[in-house]
């Protein structure tokens, strides 16, 4: 029964809540005011918070992400211009809550997301968009990605490489996700890329052991010498016909896009560059995908929340068009 007045397509695919009903600011703030999973019965593509950000190794706070970008979600609208896709009527899109993740055990919580994003991908025709939290989480939905796909091609915007080994002794953090899912061959080998790397290093060492892990980089340098069409034609070539998981860490964005995250770092992506690759990634497929490290604690104007909920939106309108 559904409990708000939501619009429907041609499809039958239950859409947002009219914003001619109830105003955009009112009501429940599911992800875009998509359906709760339990009001239709059948999903295509299940957003899914992961309040989690117990892996960070400076500010934390990402585990008041997934609240702060479903709000700032609420002026998405069903028609996406750019890409001349209505997403929500192309595809049952539905918001799955949260996964609640124990907070005082990184194991744990580990094996609590993987088990509870597997439960939304059971077969290869349902995807997920995870809403973090921090990026510990994109290991375990690499687990479960894998449980139903196989090895995956990995698109990963991010500052930071996170492939370094463990920290204080801690095997598994928000540093750490794609070293681990390389060793436990999640990952096709080298074909997975990193996009807007910057920032300083521990050591040269670090680029070599990223490398020796099956990974190629594209510099956040490099993207004023290549431009948009040199990136996508990269991440193009690097992932081939694989399957793709896309993985974004907002601080791929410059501070002065998204100030709140833990770790931030000068000199990054702008936000139209980096929906100006996500549009460009259209026709691969990609079976899963996260927007991770916002802490809305640090946010102005919740700049980094609107940029998020918007890049989500982007990967759930390029999921939707190869439904």
């Amino acid at each position: 029964m559904e409990s708000q007045p939501y619009a429907r397509s041609a499809t039958g695919n239950v859409g947002q809540v009219d914003a001619q009903a109830v105003p955009r600011y009112a009501g429940i703030a599911t992800f875009a005011r998509l359906p709760q999973r339990h009001e239709v019965e059948h999903y295509d593509i299940a957003v899914v918070g992961v309040p989690f950000d117990s892996g960070v190794t400076y500010r934390p706070g990402a585990r008041f992400g997934p609240a702060a970008i479903r709000q700032a979600s609420r002026l998405l609208k069903p028609y996406h211009p750019a890409l001349d896709v209505s997403p929500f009527a192309s595809a049952q899109v539905v918001d799955a809550g949260d996964i609640a993740a124990n907070p005082f055990d990184i194991g744990v919580a580990v094996d609590e997301v993987r088990e509870g994003i597997a439960g939304l991908v059971t077969t290869p025709e349902k995807r997920v968009v995870a809403l973090g939290g921090d990026h510990t989480i994109a290991l375990p939905a690499l687990q479960a990605m894998h449980r139903v796909h196989g090895p995956v091609a990995l698109v990963h915007f991010d500052a930071h490489l996170d492939t370094w080994g463990p920290y204080f002794g801690a095997p598994c953090t928000h540093g750490t996700p794609f070293r681990l899912a390389a060793e436990q061959g999640l990952l096709v080998k080298d074909h997975s890329a990193h996009i807007g790397i910057r920032g300083s290093l521990y050591d040269r060492a670090d680029l070599l052991d990223d490398e020796s892990l099956g990974f190629t980089i594209v510099h956040c340098r490099d993207i004023d010498r290549i431009g948009v069409d040199g990136v996508i034609d990269r991440i193009r070539q690097r992932v081939g016909e694989h399957p793709v998981y896309v993985s974004i860490d907002i601080d791929v964005l410059d501070p002065a896009f998204a100030p709140g995250t833990g770790t931030p770092e000068i000199g990054g992506m702008t936000s139209r560059e980096l929906v100006a690759v996500l549009r460009a990634m259209r026709g691969l497929r990609i079976v899963g995908a996260d927007v991770v490290e916002v802490a809305p604690a640090y946010d102005n104007a919740e700049t980094t929340a609107v940029a998020a909920a918007n890049l989500a939106y982007e990967l759930i309108t390029l999921m939707a068009d190869d439904v």
